[in-house]
Order: structure tokens, then C-alpha cells, then sequence
């Protein structure tokens, strides 16, 4: 994937949400030694330092994976925070930098990811969970146009209520949730075992290979070995425009995550475990 910017993004990442400690330490560097090029974390999530020295793990040189992380709302008017952030990660630069959800002072955020991101310390910057109207707010007060927005979509929520917008804007998608949070349904829908079994893959394959096919990037994560490898086992394989428009039939167009006032509410006051 290109980004606005010129940045070269891997379209494919290992997500290390609910991981944490040797566990995920180790998840990454077998994710990067097997297909991976890209690791997606968070400040909230609470393991930067252990994706850290799963970086080191590896044994790739920092030019030879792509790192993203996301800003946790309450630290959306830290001045310290991506300081603090290239600190536990222990690196000189992240790759990108997203805003994790459209609360809080994120105007003030974003000014910061924009001043980090003049200063070489964010090679791009973006969001996460913006709906139209507050990226537009963004674009209209802010100078750097995000290079992605990071977001649920699956094909039975193909991120409808943003994508032509984003498109318009050339702001690229990334999913945080490719199998609709494994999904029991979708992951059985006839019409993903019968491509499943047409192309001699599993029914979570084909629809991680339908995000590539879409233009999605996508973070799977998972803590089994095999998992990982077979989540990466992508790209030898291509449906056709016709089985691609069959999948476009499947949506319910509905995300599985409700975004209501109380849940905003929550994130905006949840600290990071480093917060004190």
C-alpha cells in the first residue's frame, strides 16, 4: 500500500490487541521471521514494551519492518506521550501514528501527531474510528491530511458510512477487525466454504484475502503459531471480479461495534496502565 505521503505500508499486519508479557514478545518476532512486515499495538493496550523487545527478538533491522501504534485519549494533550511512546517502544521512529477514537482534545492530538510527524519522529499519521464528520473537522483545522484510518470492516460491514469519503480523500482503510471478531456466521456463510474449498483454504483465508482484494490494509491477530502463519498464506490466490460482487451481496451493512454515547464516554477517561 502507498500512502498520500509516499510511504510504502505493508497491506498485511499482526495485530497484538489482548496480548501481553512473554506471550506477545514472542508473537511478534515469529510474526515478523514468518510473512509479517507490519505490527500494529496501541498505548492502551498496554504492551509496547514487551511488542518492543519482540521487535528486537526478531532479529530484522528497524528498516525491515513497519511499526504503528495509536494514542491513547487520555493522552491526547500530553506533550510527552509520543516521547514516551518511542521510549518504551525502545526505537527512534514510528512508522505511523494513529489516533485511537474521536474524543477528547483530539484537534490538540493530531497538532501533536502533525509536530512529531515534521520533526521525523512519525514517518505518517492518521486515525482511528472517525466518522465522516470529525475527519472532516480534522481536515478542515489540522495541515497534514491523515494517511489512514484505521476501522472495523469486514464483508459484513465492508466500512460503508466512511469509505467514499476516505477514497475521496485519499485516506487509506485498515481494519482492526477482519473477521468481525471471529464471527461464527460469517466464518460459516456458504459462501466462503464454497471459495474456501475452491481455492483449498480455509473460510478465515478467503476473507483476509477479500480485505486485500478490497484495497484494506488488515491486523489480524492471534496467539497460536499456526494461526499466524496460515493469517499471513494470503497471497497465492486471487478470486474473481464475479465471486468478488457475490461477497458485496453478503453485507449487512451494520458494524458489529455500537458506538453510543456511554462507550465514548468510557474511553475518553480510561488510562493507559503506565498512566499513573
Amino acid at each position: 500500500m502507498i500512502l498520500n505521503n509516499g510511504v510504502v505500508m505493508p497491506q498485511l499486519g499482526f495485530g497484538t490487541i489482548g496480548q501481553e508479557g512473554e506471550l506477545i514478545t514472542n508473537n511478534v518476532a515469529f510474526a515478523l521471521q514468518n510473512g509479517y512486515k507490519l505490527i500494529d499495538t496501541a498505548n492502551r493496550y498496554g504492551n509496547e514494551v514487551e511488542v518492543g523487545l519482540g521487535l528486537k527478538k526478531s532479529g530484522l533491522a528497524r528498516e525491515e519492518y513497519f511499526l504503528e501504534t495509536k494514542l491513547g485519549p487520555t493522552l491526547y494533550k500530553n506533550d510527552e506521550a509520543i516521547d514516551g511512546t518511542l521510549k518504551r517502544l525502545d526505537v527512534d521512529y514510528i512508522d505511523l501514528m494513529i489516533l485511537h477514537h474521536p474524543v477528547n482534545n483530539y484537534i490538540y492530538a493530531y497538532k501533536m501527531l502533525e509536530k512529531a510527524y515534521k520533526a521525523g519522529k512519525l514517518r505518517a499519521i492518521g486515525i482511528s474510528n472517525f466518522p465522516v464528520e470529525k475527519i472532516q473537522e480534522v481536515l478542515d483545522q489540522c495541515d497534514v491530511v491523515p494517511a489512514l484510518m484505521q476501522v472495523e470492516c469486514h464483508p459484513y460491514y465492508p466500512a460503508e458510512a466512511v469509505k467514499p469519503f476516505c477514497d475521496e480523500k485519499g485516506i487509506r482503510l485498515q481494519s482492526w477487525f477482519p473477521l468481525g471478531h471471529g464471527n461464527k456466521d460469517m466464518l460459516s456463510n456458504p459462501v466462503f466454504v464454497k471459495l474456501a474449498e475452491k481455492y483449498g483454504k480455509s473460510t478465515v483465508q478467503v476473507i483476509l484475502r477479500w480485505h486485500t482484494q478490497m484495497g484494506f490494509g488488515l491486523v489480524p491477530g492471534s496467539r497460536s503459531y499456526d494461526h499466524i502463519k496460515d493469517n499471513a498464506n494470503i497471497f497465492d490466490f486471487t478470486m474473481t471480479d464475479e465471486e468478488m460482487a457475490e461477497i458485496a451481496t453478503l453485507s449487512k451493512h451494520e458494524p458489529f461495534y455500537k458506538v453510543t454515547p456511554e462507550s465514548l464516554a468510557r474511553l475518553a477517561v480510561t488510562k493507559c496502565n503506565f498512566e499513573e
